[in-house]
């Protein structure tokens, strides 16, 4: 009962409070909603890098000679920084490797000319040796008529060819002699009668041959000592014939087998010599550059570890180049969420840590495929070139980039 007395109570107490309020404010005002303004940009730290860098070493180990530059300056590739000692002697043994390289090639060009002579010279050779047999032919002949005019066996038809021959003799000896009169007298040491007393002495000895040789077809035969005689030059004729035929069928095979064999072997020795002498000069000269620590890029020599008379073991950093040509950005924090809103080229606003009131522009230029986990984060690594360059921007200096 006290229950539902309380209850009455605090009903009408609520209608009586409603009751004081104005009309007006039963009805609450509009207000418009607050405006959010949302940044779709992607924020990442950086660090400035050059656009190369390179850490140098010398390939042997040794004492340093010469140290030919220092920090700040600037050299082009292939300028030597720094030598080693011990250049004499290296030199001295890629100049001896070098003349025995000269000397393999000239050997080989040598051996190559003899063997292409021995192709080139076949025809002469084979013309020669038809020429030989062709000689030697006649000689045997000539010599077979001989041997038949000492032992008397002669045929008509050698008679008449000797008559035939005599009559030639004769008439060119009597034309020898009328050339020749006119110089009787003359001095001996005259070059024209010389000349005319050497050809009317063979045209005597001609004809003096053509008699003899018709005397002995005719049956006026000499003594056993000129049969014996023409029998050796008949057996000498025939030998040389033999041989000449012998060479003439080698010929028309091809070139001397032994001969070819001696070249090629001289070839192939050659050959062997030179690839040898190259890998002795290769190995020399290769000794010797390791002498030099030379640049590997156009760039400023940014760190300097080397003195001379210091000793140096073969790949250890003892010089620093980089290219300042361009600046660049590479960042090492953008998650796999934020990769996928950055894209090649895209513009990007960059601001020193040290040089908050400077900004620069810049593009991205790679993306790396490959991630790198990171507190507990995916990320991804982005290279970034600097559209200018300020002469206080330095090596490592941290950067903040917004992705536009």
């Amino acid at each position: 009962m006290k229950l539902i007395v309380i209850v009455l109570l605090l009903g009408s107490l609520s209608i009586a409070a409603c009751s004081t309020i104005p009309a007006a404010a039963t009805e609450p005002e509009e207000t418009a909603p607050p405006v959010v303004i949302a940044d779709s940009r992607v924020v990442a730290d950086g660090m400035l890098v050059p656009q190369d860098f390179v850490d140098l070493g010398f390939a042997a180990g040794g004492e340093v000679a010469q140290v030919l530059v220092e920090e700040g300056n600037s050299v082009t590739s292939g300028d030597v920084l720094a030598r080693l000692t011990g250049r004499e002697r290296l030199e001295s043994s890629v100049e001896s490797a070098r003349l025995e390289l000269q000397a393999a090639q000239a050997e080989l060009l040598s051996a190559q000319i003899a063997r292409q002579a021995l192709d080139d010279d076949l025809n002469l050779a084979q013309a020669q040796a038809l020429e030989a047999v062709t000689q030697f032919k006649a000689a045997v002949r000539t010599a077979e008529r001989r041997v038949r005019s000492w032992s008397n066996s002669a045929d008509q038809a050698d008679i008449d060819e000797a008559k035939a021959t005599l009559i030639f003799a004769e008439d060119a000896l009597e034309k020898a002699q009328d050339r020749f009169e006119p110089y009787a007298d003359k001095s001996e040491t005259n070059l024209t009668r010389a000349a005319r007393l050497a050809d009317l002495a063979k045209a005597q000895q001609n004809y003096d041959d053509a008699v003899r040789r018709l005397n002995n077809l005719q049956g006026i035969t000499g003594d056993d000592f000129d049969l014996n005689q023409s029998e050796a030059e008949l057996r000498v004729a025939q030998a040389r014939l033999e041989q000449a035929e012998v060479d003439l069928a080698m010929f028309q095979e091809g070139p001397d087998p032994d001969a070819v064999l001696l070249a090629d072997s001289r070839i192939t020795t050659a050959e062997t010599r030179i690839a040898t002498a190259e890998s002795a000069l290769l190995a020399a000269e290769s000794a010797l550059s390791d002498l030099d620590l030379v640049a590997t890029m156009d760039g400023v020599v940014v760190e300097l570890n080397l003195n001379p008379g210091e000793q140096v073991s073969p790949g250890r950093p003892v010089i620093t180049l980089a290219d300042f040509s361009e600046w660049y950005v590479e960042t090492d924090n953008l998650t796999e969420i934020e990769v996928v809103d950055i894209s090649l080229d895209q513009a990007v606003e960059i601001i020193p840590d040290s040089l908050p009131e400077l900004t620069l522009g810049g593009v991205v230029e790679s993306i790396s495929d490959t991630f790198e986990e990171k507190r507990g984060d995916i990320t991804y690594t982005t290279r970034i070139l600097v559209d200018e360059i300020d002469p206080r921007l330095r090596w490592g200096m941290t950067v903040v980039v917004s992705f536009e």
